[in-house]
């Protein structure tokens, strides 16, 4: 068995066990290098934190563990298609290999796709209102961050 499958078979087997424990069926393993440095659950019912995905517990205790906020280097396996939440976060820590073992079709019967997210984000449907706006702060409600940091001047 090659690598990737047996990684894959890990994310599956950490989703099947998520699910004995009564969570969602949904694993993640972040590898480095050819060993798995953190694993993830669903862990959503359990903490009442809708982030609690399987991937973001795990790129959260791979960073700890890297002592690190950049994964490059490390890839991601998971037992399921990746939300976009999950893929944001992973591509902001630097990891540019992912692979998961079930697609969005695949969980569709079960209710547990997310491809409504990536179809209608960020417009609405009857599925998934929802409203999705950027304003345009007055100079004076404008955050710390838009400072450079340097001098304190405001910039335009």
């Amino acid at each position: 068995m090659d690598e990737e499958q047996r990684f894959l078979r890990e994310a599956v087997s950490l989703a099947r066990s998520n699910m004995e424990n009564g969570g969602c069926p949904f694993g993640a393993v972040v590898v480095k290098d050819g060993e798995v440095i953190a694993t993830g659950v669903n862990e959503m019912g359990r903490t009442g934190d809708p982030t609690s995905h399987a991937e973001l517990n795990a790129l959260r205790a791979a960073a700890k563990a890297l002592q690190s906020l950049r994964l490059e280097g490390c890839a991601v396996y998971a037992s399921g298609q990746p939300c976009p939440m999950c893929l944001a976060a992973m591509r902001m820590a630097g990891i540019t290999e992912i692979a998961y073992a079930h697609s969005n079709a695949q969980a569709e019967p079960y209710g547990l796709s997310t491809s409504a997210i990536y179809g209608n984000w960020p417009s609405r449907s009857r599925n998934r209102p929802c409203a999705f706006a950027m304003y345009v702060l007055k100079r004076k409600m404008r955050c710390r961050f838009m400072t450079n940091g340097r001098n304190g001047n405001r910039q335009s």
